[in-house]
């Protein structure tokens, strides 16, 4: 966990989108915030659960790291990746569920909104494609946030990824309220 000590305010940022990556062994976590003409990334990390441990204490672990996120960054909105299954491993998806459950209730419990998309509408607003690879999708964030590498791991790219979904999918709304 990268994460610094929480900050004593808690107002949420209005600027500040918490995107997340759920995964058992790996949740990817990315802060994203508006500015005026772009967004700006603020951090990405990795929480990481002890594999040796139950699978109760590992889901406490990544529920405990993403609190930690939370309350260092005043994230107004998480969006997340939906679960998604493939009849080859549905164990995957199982294990990825128990991260997710705990992702939720953390934003829950900090009354923070909790907007999840689809693995494939990611995909498609930042590439054009939903069934675009990995790599594309790290080069779509690279050019967008302008940074001289892709994001590694994976996870903290597909935490950006959402973070920019949502940065993207809100900002014609924003832009409409706007007088």
């Amino acid at each position: 966990m990268t994460a610094a000590g929480p900050h004593f305010s808690t107002t949420p940022r209005a600027t500040c989108v918490l995107g997340v990556d759920p995964g058992l062994n790996r949740t990817g976590y990315a802060i994203l915030e508006r500015s005026a003409d772009r967004p700006v990334l603020r951090e990405g990390g990795v929480i990481r659960s002890t594999a040796s441990l139950s699978l109760a204490e590992r889901v406490l672990e990544i529920g405990q790291g993403l609190k930690e996120v939370i309350a260092e960054f005043l994230p107004q909105v998480v969006a997340i990746e939906q679960v998604f299954s493939s009849a080859q491993f549905p164990r995957t998806a199982i294990l990825m569920a128990h991260a997710r459950g705990a992702i939720l209730y953390s934003a829950a419990e900090a009354g923070i909104m909790v907007v999840d998309y689809a693995p494939r509408e990611v995909k498609r607003l930042l590439t054009g494609s939903g069934k675009a690879s990995k790599e594309q999708v790290q080069y779509a964030i690279r050019n967008e946030l302008q940074l001289e590498h892709v994001l590694e791991p994976n996870d903290v790219a597909d935490a950006f990824a959402v973070a920019l979904c949502h940065y993207y999918s809100t900002r014609t709304m924003v832009t409409l309220v706007k007088p």
